[in-house]
């Protein structure tokens, strides 16, 4: 539609494909929110009068802000454009964080003071201090965006769909299949194939109720499935209640006393919340909406901040899965009240009662879904010639996953990597150097190493120069390829080679000749590149 079409439009807040998109998103969240009460309450054996008291109704206060003011946005460029197929920014908890703040924050402190209490303080001082290094990402994140190939910020995002958002879904999925293959093929009948249900009800609440069903049947023979059970679902009654947020101010400030271990933390993992971030809202306009990348990253701050304020020590993000809930019909409406209906979970303690009642393995295909999608995506937004690049921006996730999947391995049997020789491991196959090294701040490291080979391709090696130079700075500092974090002289030696990287390709730049049967340099797909 034109400007001038667009005159006067007013976007509608609720279509159809909302439902679908609610329960499909909706679900999502619901699982983000009951794995994180598990880690609160039998990781960090936190008290549940902290957990369903104070946490998790500023937890609720926090989603409902960001998924309304993401469908607000969504709203405003409906308005402005004239379109009508608009589809909102997922948002909710960032789920590397939660994990992240959990076993190597809030984790340690628990076992060196026996108190939940300061565990809790750290978690909120380590969301404030990443709250506002988002807020300062939201100025650069223009910029950074601008000189980034598409291929680089999709391939690296297709990274971690594939990987830890795909990889646990799909390994759970077949390890219950009466119940999760079950309830996939039916996401997959209704979302790709087209079929619908009776009175149209959403596919994504079909495989939840199916699988509900086949749960609770299997425990009345006896079997098992889902493990689910009346005595879990009985007990989880006590929580019922009304709990609002409680403001936080004084044990977010006292859990600067742990500002060394918080920070250690805090300046990698604020590079990936603002990378992160990049990646979703690219991934958003290759699906044809385009939100200013300021405002979603200085909202993701100041919303964070609100919510740790208020008591909540997980932080806020946009999420990946935006084309996802956009083809199966999402517009406006499913984030607002996916925001509306977490509220009123959190803030009247229903998530035990339904994390007893629905089995977990029938919400996780809408996750494999998704993987699905973000990872083809990828290779169907970028320029043909571009998917060598795709191919090498997956690999630090994949390597990443591999060692995180080893160390879990070898910690469940009560040893590590260094305990029983990286040279053993080597002779068996298992290079876990290599995959340390590769896997090292993989988000950006999937980014460098793409855009470097998109430069290539498209014989822009001035630019393929810049960005091994950055490559350089950023592995000597640890930000990437660092297994042991942040410092001065990290992984010195790859430091040098991306230096002669560089160096090659400012000579190529200016001296190389070249061969007319390179690689094709088709068309067809540059206007898929960001402006």
């Amino acid at each position: 539609m034109s400007g001038s079409a667009a005159v006067g439009f007013r976007p509608k807040f609720w279509v159809p494909g909302d439902w679908n998109a609610l329960f499909g998103f909706g679900t999502n969240i619901l699982v983000n929110v009951l794995v994180l009460t598990g880690l609160l309450r039998f990781v960090l054996q936190m008290p549940d009068s902290l957990v369903f008291g104070r946490i998790l109704p500023a937890l609720g206060l926090m989603l409902c802000l960001s998924t309304g003011y993401y469908a607000f946005l969504a709203w405003n460029l409906a308005r402005k454009t004239g379109r009508s197929d608009v589809c909102a920014l997922p948002s909710g908890i960032s789920v590397p964080h939660m994990f992240v703040v959990t076993f190597v924050v809030m984790l340690p402190i628990k076992l060196a003071t026996k108190d939940p209490v300061q565990a809790w303080e750290a978690g909120l001082t380590w969301v404030f201090i990443q709250s506002f290094l988002l807020m300062a990402g939201g100025f650069i994140g223009p910029y950074i965006r601008r000189i980034t190939p598409r291929a680089a910020l999709l391939g690296s995002l297709a990274g971690i769909s594939i990987t830890f958002i795909s990889m646990r879904p799909a390994a759970q999925v077949f390890t219950t299949p009466v119940i999760g293959v079950v309830c996939f093929a039916v996401i997959l009948a209704n979302w790709f194939g087209g079929v619908r249900y009776f009175r149209d009800v959403p596919g994504g609440l079909v495989a939840i109720a199916v699988g509900t069903v086949i749960a609770w049947g299997s425990t009345a023979l006896g079997l098992g499935y889902g493990d689910l059970s009346l005595h879990n679902l009985f007990a989880s009654v006590s929580n019922f209640g009304f709990s609002v947020p409680i403001p936080a101010f004084g044990y977010t400030f006292e859990g600067f006393k742990f500002l060394g271990v918080i920070l250690v933390t805090a300046i990698p993992f604020g590079m990936y919340d603002l990378i992160e971030a990049l990646d979703n809202v690219e991934s958003a306009s290759a699906a044809g909406d385009s939100f200013p990348t300021t405002s979603v990253l200085t909202a993701d701050g100041v919303i964070s901040l609100i919510g740790c304020l208020m008591g909540n020590p997980f932080i806020n993000a946009v999420y990946i899965g935006h084309p996802g809930w956009k083809a199966m019909g999402g517009r406006i409406g499913y984030s607002a009240v996916t925001g509306l209906v977490i509220l009123v979970l959190t803030w009247f303690g229903v998530v035990a009662v339904i994390s007893a009642m629905i089995p977990l393995v029938a919400i996780l295909p809408i996750l494999l879904y998704i993987g699905m999608l973000i990872g083809s995506q990828a290779f169907q937004e970028s320029p043909h010639r571009h998917a060598p690049a795709i191919v090498l921006a997956l690999l630090p996730q994949i390597a990443e996953w591999g060692k995180t999947m080893i160390d879990g391995a070898l910690g469940a049997a009560g040893t590590s990597a260094a305990a029983v020789g990286i040279g053993k491991m080597a002779q068996v196959g298992v290079l876990y150097d290599g995959l340390a090294t590769l896997g090292g701040g993989a988000t950006l490291a999937g980014i460098i190493l793409g855009a470097v080979t998109v430069y290539i391709i498209d014989r822009a090696f001035e630019k393929a120069a810049c960005f091994a130079l950055a490559g350089a700075v950023l592995t000597f500092f640890g930000f990437i390829h660092g297994a042991d974090g942040l410092g001065i002289g990290q992984s010195p030696t790859l430091a040098v080679s991306y230096l002669a990287v560089a160096g090659i390709l400012f000579y190529c730049a200016k001296y190389a000749a070249f061969h007319p049967m390179a690689m094709p340099m088709h068309h067809e797909a540059a206007g898929a590149e960001a402006d």
